[in-house]
Protein backbone atom coordinates (compact mmCIF):
# COMPACT_ATOMS: atom_id res chain seq x y z
CA UNK A 1 0.00 0.00 0.00
CA UNK A 2 1.49 3.32 -1.05
CA UNK A 3 1.62 6.06 1.54
CA UNK A 4 2.27 8.71 -1.13
CA UNK A 5 -1.26 8.44 -2.52
CA UNK A 6 -4.48 10.08 -1.42
CA UNK A 7 -4.87 7.17 1.00
CA UNK A 8 -2.28 8.66 3.32
CA UNK A 9 -3.52 8.63 6.88
CA UNK A 10 -6.04 5.89 6.17
CA UNK A 11 -5.37 2.39 7.38
CA UNK A 12 -6.09 -0.98 5.87
CA UNK A 13 -7.22 -2.72 9.03
CA UNK A 14 -10.85 -2.10 9.85
CA UNK A 15 -11.34 -0.48 13.24
CA UNK A 16 -7.62 0.21 13.30
CA UNK A 17 -6.29 2.74 15.78
CA UNK A 18 -2.54 2.89 15.33
CA UNK A 19 -0.90 6.19 16.18
CA UNK A 20 1.92 5.51 13.73
CA UNK A 21 1.98 8.10 10.97
CA UNK A 22 3.04 5.62 8.33
CA UNK A 23 0.52 3.05 7.13
CA UNK A 24 3.33 1.02 5.59
CA UNK A 25 5.17 0.82 8.91
CA UNK A 26 2.04 -0.29 10.77
CA UNK A 27 1.32 -2.94 8.13
CA UNK A 28 4.93 -4.10 8.48
CA UNK A 29 4.44 -4.62 12.24
CA UNK A 30 1.18 -6.51 11.67
CA UNK A 31 2.44 -8.70 8.83
CA UNK A 32 5.90 -9.43 10.25
CA UNK A 33 5.27 -9.78 13.95
CA UNK A 34 1.56 -9.90 14.79
CA UNK A 35 -0.40 -11.90 12.21
CA UNK A 36 2.07 -14.81 11.85
CA UNK A 37 1.86 -15.40 15.63
CA UNK A 38 -1.82 -14.55 16.17
CA UNK A 39 -3.69 -17.60 17.55
CA UNK A 40 -6.30 -18.94 15.13
CA UNK A 41 -9.16 -18.13 17.54
CA UNK A 42 -8.04 -14.49 17.85
CA UNK A 43 -7.81 -14.17 14.07
CA UNK A 44 -11.32 -15.59 13.71
CA UNK A 45 -12.71 -13.21 16.34
CA UNK A 46 -10.89 -10.22 14.81
CA UNK A 47 -12.35 -11.00 11.38
CA UNK A 48 -15.84 -11.49 12.82
CA UNK A 49 -15.62 -8.17 14.70
CA UNK A 50 -14.41 -6.33 11.58
CA UNK A 51 -17.89 -6.90 10.08
CA UNK A 52 -19.67 -5.36 13.09
CA UNK A 53 -20.98 -1.78 12.67
CA UNK A 54 -19.15 -0.64 15.84
CA UNK A 55 -15.83 -2.28 14.93
CA UNK A 56 -13.95 0.91 15.90
CA UNK A 57 -14.49 -0.24 19.53
CA UNK A 58 -12.30 -3.33 19.20
CA UNK A 59 -8.71 -3.61 20.42
CA UNK A 60 -6.15 -3.72 17.63
CA UNK A 61 -4.24 -6.91 16.84
CA UNK A 62 -0.90 -5.49 18.03
CA UNK A 63 -2.53 -4.48 21.32
CA UNK A 64 -3.93 -8.01 21.74
CA UNK A 65 -0.46 -9.44 21.24
CA UNK A 66 1.02 -6.98 23.76
CA UNK A 67 -1.59 -7.77 26.45
CA UNK A 68 -1.11 -11.51 25.95
CA UNK A 69 2.65 -11.23 26.56
CA UNK A 70 2.31 -8.75 29.42
CA UNK A 71 -0.01 -11.09 31.34
CA UNK A 72 2.49 -13.93 30.99
CA UNK A 73 5.37 -11.71 32.10
CA UNK A 74 3.60 -10.72 35.31
CA UNK A 75 2.26 -14.27 35.88
CA UNK A 76 -1.28 -12.93 36.16
CA UNK A 77 -3.93 -15.32 37.40
CA UNK A 78 -6.79 -13.22 38.77
CA UNK A 79 -7.84 -10.47 36.37
CA UNK A 80 -10.67 -8.09 35.51
CA UNK A 81 -11.81 -6.44 32.29
CA UNK A 82 -14.18 -3.49 32.16
CA UNK A 83 -15.58 -3.04 28.66
CA UNK A 84 -15.63 -6.27 26.67
CA UNK A 85 -17.37 -5.58 23.33
CA UNK A 86 -16.98 -8.82 21.26
CA UNK A 87 -14.10 -10.02 23.44
CA UNK A 88 -10.87 -9.68 21.42
CA UNK A 89 -8.75 -8.40 24.33
CA UNK A 90 -10.68 -10.75 26.64
CA UNK A 91 -9.65 -13.72 24.49
CA UNK A 92 -6.03 -12.49 24.44
CA UNK A 93 -6.19 -12.46 28.25
CA UNK A 94 -7.93 -15.83 28.60
CA UNK A 95 -5.34 -17.51 26.35
CA UNK A 96 -2.50 -16.02 28.43
CA UNK A 97 -3.82 -17.09 31.84
CA UNK A 98 -3.10 -20.49 33.40
CA UNK A 99 -5.82 -23.16 33.30
CA UNK A 100 -7.17 -22.06 36.70
CA UNK A 101 -6.92 -18.34 35.90
CA UNK A 102 -10.00 -16.14 36.24
CA UNK A 103 -11.33 -13.02 34.49
CA UNK A 104 -14.21 -10.98 35.85
CA UNK A 105 -15.54 -9.37 32.63
CA UNK A 106 -18.08 -6.56 32.69
CA UNK A 107 -19.96 -4.84 29.89
CA UNK A 108 -23.32 -3.11 29.49
CA UNK A 109 -24.08 -5.17 26.37
CA UNK A 110 -24.24 -8.96 26.57
CA UNK A 111 -25.24 -9.27 22.89
CA UNK A 112 -21.84 -8.10 21.64
CA UNK A 113 -20.06 -10.48 24.04
CA UNK A 114 -22.23 -13.36 22.82
CA UNK A 115 -21.16 -12.69 19.23
CA UNK A 116 -17.61 -13.65 20.16
CA UNK A 117 -18.50 -16.26 22.78
CA UNK A 118 -18.69 -19.29 20.41
CA UNK A 119 -15.10 -18.58 19.32
CA UNK A 120 -13.97 -18.19 22.95
CA UNK A 121 -15.69 -21.50 23.79
CA UNK A 122 -14.08 -23.23 20.81
CA UNK A 123 -10.68 -22.00 22.03
CA UNK A 124 -11.35 -23.85 25.31
CA UNK A 125 -11.00 -20.82 27.61
CA UNK A 126 -14.62 -19.81 28.35
CA UNK A 127 -14.44 -21.45 31.81
CA UNK A 128 -11.97 -18.75 32.89
CA UNK A 129 -14.51 -15.97 32.27
CA UNK A 130 -17.21 -14.72 34.63
CA UNK A 131 -19.26 -12.25 32.55
CA UNK A 132 -21.52 -9.69 34.23
CA UNK A 133 -23.87 -7.50 32.21
CA UNK A 134 -24.53 -3.96 33.40
CA UNK A 135 -22.67 -0.90 34.71
CA UNK A 136 -19.39 -1.76 36.43
CA UNK A 137 -19.31 0.94 39.12
CA UNK A 138 -22.01 -0.57 41.41
CA UNK A 139 -20.30 -3.98 41.13
CA UNK A 140 -16.91 -2.45 42.03
CA UNK A 141 -18.44 -0.67 45.04
CA UNK A 142 -19.76 -4.00 46.33
CA UNK A 143 -16.40 -5.69 45.80
CA UNK A 144 -14.06 -3.26 47.53
CA UNK A 145 -14.43 -4.73 51.01
CA UNK A 146 -14.18 -8.42 50.11
CA UNK A 147 -11.73 -8.26 47.20
CA UNK A 148 -9.34 -5.56 48.39
CA UNK A 149 -5.92 -6.02 46.75
CA UNK A 150 -6.72 -9.35 45.07
CA UNK A 151 -6.40 -8.62 41.32
CA UNK A 152 -3.12 -9.12 39.46
CA UNK A 153 -4.23 -7.24 36.36
CA UNK A 154 -7.19 -5.04 35.39
CA UNK A 155 -7.87 -3.76 31.86
CA UNK A 156 -10.24 -0.84 31.25
CA UNK A 157 -11.64 -0.09 27.80
CA UNK A 158 -15.07 1.36 28.53
CA UNK A 159 -16.84 4.72 28.99
CA UNK A 160 -14.05 7.30 29.09
CA UNK A 161 -16.17 9.74 31.16
CA UNK A 162 -15.99 7.23 34.03
CA UNK A 163 -12.27 6.35 33.86
CA UNK A 164 -11.50 8.56 36.87
CA UNK A 165 -14.36 6.92 38.81
CA UNK A 166 -13.04 3.47 37.88
CA UNK A 167 -9.54 4.41 39.00
CA UNK A 168 -10.76 5.52 42.44
CA UNK A 169 -12.07 2.00 43.01
CA UNK A 170 -9.61 -0.14 41.05
CA UNK A 171 -6.61 1.21 42.93
CA UNK A 172 -8.01 -0.62 45.98
CA UNK A 173 -8.87 -3.82 44.09
CA UNK A 174 -5.51 -4.34 42.35
CA UNK A 175 -2.76 -5.86 44.51
CA UNK A 176 0.44 -4.01 45.39
CA UNK A 177 2.73 -4.76 42.43
CA UNK A 178 -0.31 -5.45 40.24
CA UNK A 179 -1.11 -3.58 37.02
CA UNK A 180 -4.08 -1.59 35.74
CA UNK A 181 -4.16 -0.85 32.01
CA UNK A 182 -6.24 2.05 30.70
CA UNK A 183 -6.97 1.92 26.97
CA UNK A 184 -7.37 4.89 24.57
CA UNK A 185 -5.31 7.32 26.63
CA UNK A 186 -4.04 9.06 23.48
CA UNK A 187 -7.60 9.15 22.10
CA UNK A 188 -7.10 9.26 18.33
CA UNK A 189 -4.24 11.73 18.85
CA UNK A 190 -6.84 14.33 19.92
CA UNK A 191 -5.04 14.95 23.22
CA UNK A 192 -2.64 17.27 21.36
CA UNK A 193 -5.13 18.68 18.82
CA UNK A 194 -6.01 22.39 19.02
CA UNK A 195 -9.51 23.00 20.45
CA UNK A 196 -10.85 24.11 17.04
CA UNK A 197 -9.45 21.08 15.14
CA UNK A 198 -12.05 19.06 13.22
CA UNK A 199 -12.95 15.96 15.27
CA UNK A 200 -15.63 13.33 15.24
CA UNK A 201 -18.36 14.17 17.71
CA UNK A 202 -17.59 11.27 20.08
CA UNK A 203 -13.84 12.04 19.97
CA UNK A 204 -14.47 15.65 20.97
CA UNK A 205 -16.97 14.64 23.68
CA UNK A 206 -14.61 12.26 25.51
CA UNK A 207 -11.36 14.16 24.88
CA UNK A 208 -11.52 16.28 28.05
CA UNK A 209 -12.20 13.20 30.19
CA UNK A 210 -9.11 11.48 28.73
CA UNK A 211 -6.99 14.60 29.35
CA UNK A 212 -8.26 14.73 32.94
CA UNK A 213 -7.44 11.05 33.50
CA UNK A 214 -3.91 11.40 32.08
CA UNK A 215 -3.23 14.34 34.40
CA UNK A 216 -4.62 12.47 37.43
CA UNK A 217 -2.62 9.28 36.74
CA UNK A 218 0.62 11.25 36.32
CA UNK A 219 0.03 12.89 39.72
CA UNK A 220 -1.06 9.76 41.64
CA UNK A 221 1.71 8.82 44.11
CA UNK A 222 0.23 5.32 44.65
CA UNK A 223 1.26 4.15 41.17
CA UNK A 224 4.11 4.28 38.71
CA UNK A 225 3.00 4.71 35.11
CA UNK A 226 4.07 4.06 31.55
CA UNK A 227 2.11 5.47 28.62
CA UNK A 228 2.61 3.42 25.47
CA UNK A 229 1.72 4.40 21.88
CA UNK A 230 0.30 0.92 21.19
CA UNK A 231 -3.16 0.81 19.59
CA UNK A 232 -4.84 4.07 20.64
CA UNK A 233 -2.52 4.53 23.61
CA UNK A 234 -2.39 2.35 26.73
CA UNK A 235 -1.33 3.65 30.12
CA UNK A 236 -0.03 0.95 32.44
CA UNK A 237 -0.23 1.71 36.16
CA UNK A 238 1.69 -0.44 38.64
CA UNK A 239 0.39 -0.12 42.17
CA UNK A 240 3.13 0.83 44.63
CA UNK A 241 1.27 1.12 47.91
Amino acid sequence: MSVETGDQGRHQEVGHKSLLQSDALYQYILETSVYPREPEAMKELRELTAKHPWNIMTSSADEGQFLNMLLKLINAKNTMEIGVYTGYSLLATALALPEDGKILAMDINRDNYELGLPIIEKAGVAHKIDFKEGPALPVLDQMIEDYHGTFDFIFVDADKDNYINYHKRLIDLVKVGGVIGYDNTLWNGSVVAPPDAPMRKYVRYYRDFVLELNKALAADPRIEICMLPVGDGITLCRRLS
